[in-house]
């Protein structure tokens, strides 16, 4: 538990760091945390793919709209895998868009050059 709560921290910081970087874009880092923190336990832990997990990818992939939004929510991506260190599956991370029917533009990954997303 209070592994999670430090992950939960860590995450607020990135948050709170990143956000005057989101001036361009409509989408925050905030937002697309929201969206994807049901997925970090089955990235982390494994097990089955948590339903909210798929429909907070889901929800985040139709918000992103513009290359902006898509090159935001890319780098928002990025800083939360960052921040798991050593306990982040970047196999599990890069299949759920895939497991979860979402066609997302970009791959998810820490590799990815978000500012080649359009």
């Amino acid at each position: 538990m209070a592994g999670v709560m430090k992950l939960v921290c860590l995450v607020l910081a990135c948050m709170i760091v990143a956000g005057p970087i989101t001036a361009n874009a409509a989408l925050t880092c905030g937002t697309v945390n929201s969206n994807v923190a049901p997925c970090i336990g089955y990235i982390t832990q494994g097990g089955p793919l948590p339903g909210a997990c798929c429909t907070g990818v889901s929800k985040l992939n139709s918000m992103a709209r513009t290359t902006p939004d898509r090159q935001q929510a890319c780098r928002c991506l990025k800083t939360a895998a960052s921040a798991l260190g050593p306990s982040l599956n970047a196999g599990r991370a890069a299949g759920i868009p895939k497991a979860c029917g979402v066609s997302v533009p970009f791959p998810i990954s820490t590799n990815t050059n978000c500012n080649s997303v359009k």
